[in-house]
């Protein structure tokens, strides 16, 4: 433990930058191209993964996918650090937090992309679907956001980033809960970038457009190709770009916005 705890204080006073990435579960998600991205700009680099969720959905899970992604950030010369999580348990904020601490030191980059999202739609949705998706997508994020906030050292360099999708710009009839907790993480977001700014830490909200992650049908991605004047999808590298930038020192100006970086699309 004394060694830990002095590699801890050694890369403190170097301004070492410790990142901790949610839902990073699927080598081809956002959550693992986030993970390079900021290892890429040298940042340390803890994640959560929780392959249950993803075994259920259509896309299919990637059991070998952490490890492997760990694997990989390892190669790029950072410190990382990997997490099995269900994040719709009220304790598992704290206790990821102190996880994290404990293996690679104090949080300066905290990144919520974790989400839960299920079909739904007004003939569908019932009590259990509305809770499930908060549990994750509200309850889940907002509680690690302000326990980053609560133990982060006043100074430069805190950074809170939510991921969105765009559920303001126009209706997601067959997806109700998940247009409604992602609503209200915009909401949050904006007023806790007010709470936490006199910390060092800013707060933003990317919504990263319709992007290929391999959920999509082709008949979807025929039809959102046609109405993007990039005339392409969005990948996860898009995304992981803008983060990695919101991160950074050159992003100390940026708070309490939703960046939409959608390619065009509406």
């Amino acid at each position: 433990m004394v060694i830990v705890q002095e590699d801890i204080m050694e890369r403190e006073r170097e301004g070492a930058r410790i990142a901790l990435v949610t839902g990073a579960t699927r080598r081809a998600g956002i959550g693992a191209a986030i993970c390079r991205a900021l290892a890429a700009d040298g940042a340390d680099t803890a994640f959560t993964h929780w392959n249950a969720y993803d075994a259920t959905m259509d896309w299919g899970g990637d059991p070998d996918g952490p490890a492997a992604l760990k694997a990989e950030l390892e190669g790029m010369g950072v410190r990382v650090a990997a997490f099995e999580l269900d994040l719709s348990d009220p304790a598992a904020p704290a206790r990821l937090m102190d996880a994290v601490e404990r293996t690679l030191g104090p949080v300066t980059i905290l990144v919520n992309n974790a989400a839960y999202s299920t079909h739904d739609g007004y003939e569908a949705l019932d009590a259990a679907t509305l809770d499930n998706h908060y549990a994750v997508n509200m309850r889940g994020a907002m509680l690690l956001s302000v326990e980053f906030a609560r133990r982060f050292v006043v100074g430069p360099g805190g950074r809170i980033v939510f991921l969105t999708s765009g559920q303001g710009l126009g209706p997601m009839p067959d997806e109700l809960a998940y247009a409604a907790t992602k609503a209200a993480i915009e909401a949050f977001s904006l007023s806790l970038s007010a709470g936490v700014a006199a910390k060092g830490i800013t707060v933003n909200t990317v919504d990263p457009g319709a992007t290929d992650t391999g959920w999509m049908s082709e008949a979807l991605k025929q039809e959102l190709l046609s109405r993007s004047s990039s005339g392409r999808l969005g990948m996860p590298d898009d995304a992981a770009r803008l983060i990695a930038f919101l991160a950074s020192d050159a992003a100390s100006w940026v708070t309490g916005q939703v960046v939409r970086s959608r390619g065009g699309v509406g």
